[in-house]
């Protein structure tokens, strides 16, 4: 095997990056033999010394063996509006042309959707430059870290979303982890006067993921005034599922970048579109940053899905509200079981089992048809988290706890 070296190994369907437990997941129903996998992921000799040691995100499980109820991947139940659906076909006649680099339908629809939601007014109204649009927010994200974190240190929960640490090791930006408080909230002694003098920004992912807890707009506004000499950025994937978004106050706080994506509420997962909202100077930035990488980071159909996505607010409302709905009364069927759960103000719920442990009721829900997400890390490794589906799906997944918990 000269020329190669072993950078993964897989065996017994879990995946090891460079000796670290990366995360476990299950194998194709086709496997291939040990000594082929094996050989099927062997790296380069020319990968550089940053590729070779990076540990990538692990995005939750889309399966190809069979249909099951999908409630690992935080998707939206429903379908997109009818609106979107006829957007997008409009716009396939016009696919031989490039698409708008500055994806100038959606920074509109956006910046006019808050403006008459939030009821703006004066200087705190949005317009177009405090609109940056990027492939899926985690794209957006990551254009962050070289626009504003290259070569300082920033700092993150220690149990929040897991692509934070990935992007910190890709763009070599150190961090220090916050320790959650033991009810999962964030100690806001620490964020507001206990961090260390090097630290040069902050993310907050505001519905937390994953154990759903929600900062009210005044905290954020308290972490933004007791740091204004440090970057904040508030990503707001879950928050139109109870919280409340910064997006109004982005104009008054020069050093606050909001980030959104059109994945959760609006049903647009397959379809790829995030924003960042922010003060004029630091969209400019991003844009920089963008437009020095690659200038058409939304398609046509994706900049048609989207403004139609923003601008059809019924069926947002009605779809969020159902969404809403069924997650309380799930909440409810899982606490007369002894279950505890977090208080959520996202699309999901963070519970831990009784009876059961969380790895052993994550298995034994696959072997039913049901995909759950199980984290085995410290901390959070007795809970699973459950996206909200339909009502009819969530009717699955409690029957088919009941029945696992009679087994035990």
């Amino acid at each position: 095997m000269t020329g190669f070296r072993p950078c993964i190994i897989v065996t017994a369907g879990k995946m090891y990056y460079d000796k670290r437990k990366s995360f476990s997941g299950y194998p194709e129903k086709k496997q291939k033999s040990r000594e082929e996998r094996i050989e099927y992921i062997m790296a380069s000799e020319f990968l550089s010394d940053l590729a070779a040691g990076l540990e990538p995100y692990v995005p939750g499980e889309q399966p190809k063996d069979k249909k099951y109820i999908k409630l690992n991947t935080n998707e939206n139940p429903y379908p997109p509006s009818a609106e979107v659906i006829r957007a997008i076909e409009e716009e396939t006649a016009n696919l031989r042309l490039y698409p708008d680099p500055d994806a100038t339908a959606v920074r509109t629809a956006a910046a006019e959707y808050y403006n008459d939601t939030l009821n703006l007014a004066g200087t705190d109204r949005l317009t177009e430059d405090n609109i940056f649009v990027g492939n899926g927010s985690d794209e957006v994200l990551a254009f962050l870290f070289p626009t504003f974190f290259k070569g300082k240190k920033i700092a993150f929960a220690d149990i929040t979303y897991s692509f934070y640490p990935v992007y910190a090791a890709l763009f070599e930006v150190s961090y220090d982890l916050l320790p959650l408080k033991e009810d999962f909230s964030l100690d806001m002694e620490q964020y507001c006067g206990g961090l260390a003098g090097d630290i040069r920004g902050i993310l907050i992912c505001n519905p937390n993921a994953p154990t759903g807890r929600a900062l009210p707009l005044a905290d954020v506004e308290r972490i933004l005034d007791a740091n204004s000499g440090r970057l904040v950025v508030v990503d707001e994937a879950y928050v139109d599922f109870g919280a409340e978004t910064a997006a109004g106050v982005v104009n008054r706080h020069e050093n606050l970048v909001v980030t959104q994506t059109l994945s959760k509420s609006r049903q647009l997962a397959g379809m790829r579109v995030g924003i960042a909202i922010a003060s004029a100077p630091l969209i400019a930035g991003l844009n920089a940053v963008k437009n020095s990488f690659n200038s058409y980071t939304a398609d046509r159909l994706a900049i048609a899905a989207a403004a139609a996505a923003f601008r059809d607010r019924e069926y947002f409302e009605t779809t969020k509200r159902k969404i809403m709905e069924t997650r309380e009364l799930v909440t409810k069927e899982f606490r007369k079981l002894g279950f505890d759960v977090l208080p959520s103000a996202a699309n999901f719920l963070f519970v831990e089992p009784v009876g059961i442990s969380a790895a052993d009721l994550f298995g034994k829900l696959r072997e039913r048809g049901i995909l759950v997400r199980y984290f085995p890390k410290p901390r959070i490794d007795r809970r699973l988290r459950i996206t909200v589906g339909t009502q009819e799906e969530m009717d699955a997944l409690m029957a088919s706890v009941r029945e696992i918990l009679k087994e035990c």
